[in-house]
């Protein structure tokens, strides 16, 4: 950064302010303060003396602050949205967020809010958005909220009912849906949409031999490079999965279910980065047994499999796989079943074999009137499961139960998903979602 001065003053709506140089480096180059004494933008002021924002004075005092102390402290009669509006203006908003919550920990985690759903009926899926806030699908809505938990427009998918959501960036949502997304006519099962307008940018369309096919679109995932997964189902109950990119929109690949091996129509889809495959899973109760498989889209090959035909297991009814997720950093794909028993299973071995865990005599207290199939996560090194109304955490190397999120209200939780250093959990009967967050570390004098 070019620094011009060591002491700027500012006229911010009438009031002057003075600081150092030193003190708008903090901001960052993306940041407007940061940019104006970069030598590549080139801005001066109309005064030698001084440079005017046409602003809210109030709230560039508290930003001021926060660059001078890495402190937040908003007063009592300056509204706690008009300093996020200012922080957005400036390109603070990160400052702000870092401020407000510490690094993600699941040990740490801490209520902060619940919110009430905003359609009748159960809510299906919650994903957390990279920036903090989060999409939830009732049905055929999905609303979506900020950082700061403000609504934006809902995405209405003309009463198809949506299969699943995701993020590929703070204002991107994807959404997949039943055979036909008629909002603006035309085919297919999946659409980009706008986070912050609802505005349709894309869709994703399956075409063969110059025909564009009617699908259902599943499961998603993304990759770093930009790509979109999702799982297909034809009208003829035909099985594979699409590749698409993102920025384009253009369809760019696509795996067909193989004749000896049955991808079936795949309840979860993830990305390994490091492995550069995408993990298939189709789960119990879709079908009536389970299958995991590694796909490598360079050579069209399955790479690694298991399904539990043949299981050896004491009974197979107690080892029903309901959700499965991979964690790289230990070379493993860990599933869980409905009596919440966990089970392991090494990527490095050709022939996948389940190492069960039980936990059993883990839930404590009223059990809810409506119970939810268990759900996987994996953060930073720690495994999360939801269970009825409380999600666990497990840590270390050995995974070993270390804490339990629960809330006194809400019911079972249906999902959960976490993103932007928040953990989001929807409950199935209220309607509701709550937020979960790590304080900020003490200051330490």
């Amino acid at each position: 950064m070019g620094i011009q001065k060591d002491t700027v003053r500012f006229n911010v709506g009438g009031k002057i302010f003075q600081t150092t140089t030193t003190t708008l480096a903090n901001a960052g180059r993306n940041s407007l303060l940061g940019a104006m004494f970069d030598d590549n933008w080139n801005l001066h002021s109309d005064n030698s003396d001084e440079y005017v924002i046409d602003r809210n004075p109030d709230c560039f005092a508290v930003l001021l602050d926060l660059l001078r102390t890495g402190e937040l402290h908003i007063p009592s009669h300056i509204p706690e949205k008009l300093v996020y509006r200012e922080a957005l203006f400036y390109g603070l908003l990160d400052h702000v967020r870092s401020s407000k919550w510490g690094q993600f920990d699941g040990n740490r985690l801490r209520h902060s809010q619940s919110i009430m759903g905003r359609s009748p009926g159960d809510g299906t899926a919650i994903r957390a958005g990279p920036a903090g806030g989060c999409c939830v699908a009732h049905g055929s809505i999905v609303h979506v909220y900020d950082w700061m938990l403000e609504e934006h427009p809902p995405l209405n998918l003309d009463y198809q009912r949506v299969n699943d959501i995701g993020w590929i960036d703070p204002e991107g949502v994807v959404v997949s849906t039943c055979e036909r997304l008629s909002r603006g006519g035309g085919g297919g099962g999946m659409a980009l949409f706008s986070a912050s307008t609802g505005e349709l940018r894309h869709r994703f369309e399956v075409s063969h031999e110059s025909q564009v096919k009617s699908y259902t679109g599943g499961a998603l995932s993304f990759s770093p490079d930009y790509k979109i997964f999702s799982s297909c189902k034809g009208r003829r109950n035909e099985y594979g999965i699409g590749v698409w990119d993102q920025e384009s929109g253009r369809q760019i690949d696509f795996y067909y279910e193989p004749p000896d091996w049955s991808l079936g129509e795949a309840d979860k889809l993830q990305w390994l980065h490091d492995t550069n495959c995408l993990m298939v899973s189709t789960l119990y109760p879709r079908k009536d047994n389970c299958y995991i498989s590694l796909l490598d889209f360079r050579s069209k090959s399955m790479v690694w499999s298991w399904c539990d035909v043949g299981c050896p297991v004491a009974s197979a009814d107690e080892k029903r796989v309901r959700d499965a997720i991979a964690m790289e950093e230990a070379n493993s794909i860990c599933v869980v079943n409905e009596y919440e028993d966990l089970g392991f299973m090494d990527l490095r071995r050709n022939v996948g074999s389940v190492r069960w865990r039980s936990r059993g005599g883990l839930v404590k207290g009223k059990m809810p009137d409506e119970t939810c199939y268990p759900k996987l996560g994996f953060h930073e090194g720690q495994l999360f499961s939801s269970m009825n109304d409380s999600i666990s955490v497990f840590c270390g190397p050995d995974l070993v139960l270390t804490s339990r999120l629960r809330r006194s209200y809400g019911g079972s939780i249906c999902d959960f998903s976490i993103g932007g250093d928040r953990l989001f959990a929807l409950h199935s009967e209220e309607n509701v979602f709550d937020m979960w967050e790590a304080p900020p570390p003490p200051i330490v004098c």
